[in-house]
């Protein structure tokens, strides 16, 4: 004769407890969520940054004006920075402009707005300030003159809505492409072990593990 001793009270306890921690898990995700967007925020602002580096080395006549002078791709260097905003639907970046501080050679004064005016193709008009008399350089012969000079695209025929462009090359092609397949906050999604690690803790538990557990896991995403 064959006995079975089942604890039918146990089971059902540890059942719920099962059911109860993997709700707390689902509701420990969404509460960490937003911690796990700025993460995410974080990673992708940087790898533009270093994207947009890259692009000026490779292209310095298209992105020299959103760096300082001759300095092009130099991370030190930038005239720019990338502001997140992290919204329901996403996350929201976007680049705003600096001010130079280097004087190119040849001048006195800083170009005020450099990276704005250049990148909006914007005419410069320059006039004498120090004295009568406005010299320049032009294409190596030394030019004099006393009246006002325009220049009808300062950074040169490339730079005008040349940052824009990088930014869409980013997300169009670079983001979808190589980041999200690089991305340590994708890498950690992929697998979610924490779920499984705290199971034995949650049978006991319940939903507050659950909880801890799935806040912890999605909070933690491109931290490690």
């Amino acid at each position: 004769m064959i006995t079975l001793d089942f604890q039918i009270e146990q089971f059902k306890k540890d059942m719920n407890n099962i059911v109860a921690y993997s709700e707390g898990f689902m509701q420990g995700i969404e509460r960490g969520k937003e911690k796990m967007m700025s993460n995410f925020a974080s990673e992708v602002k940087e790898a533009l940054k270093e994207f947009i580096d890259a692009s000026a080395r490779v292209n310095p006549s298209a992105l020299h004006h959103v760096y300082e002078w001759n300095e092009a791709g130099s991370p030190k260097a930038r005239l720019f920075d990338l502001d997140c905003v992290i919204k329901n639907n996403g996350i929201s970046i976007s680049g705003t402009f600096t001010q130079s501080k280097s004087i190119k050679e040849g001048s006195k004064v800083p170009f005020y707005n450099k990276a704005y005016v250049m990148e909006n193709g914007i005419p410069v008009t320059i006039s004498p300030t120090y004295s009568s008399v406005l010299a320049f350089d032009d294409n190596g012969q030394q030019v004099f003159t006393r009246k006002p000079i325009t220049i009808d695209n300062p950074g040169g025929r490339d730079t005008k809505g040349s940052f824009e462009r990088v930014f869409e090359q980013f997300f169009n092609q670079y983001f979808t492409q190589a980041f999200l397949l690089q991305s340590k906050v994708m890498q950690h999604l992929s697998v979610p072990d924490e779920y499984a690690k705290n199971l034995v803790k949650g049978k006991r538990s319940g939903r507050a593990a659950g909880i801890a557990a799935g806040y912890r896991w999605v909070a933690q995403a491109g931290v490690k």
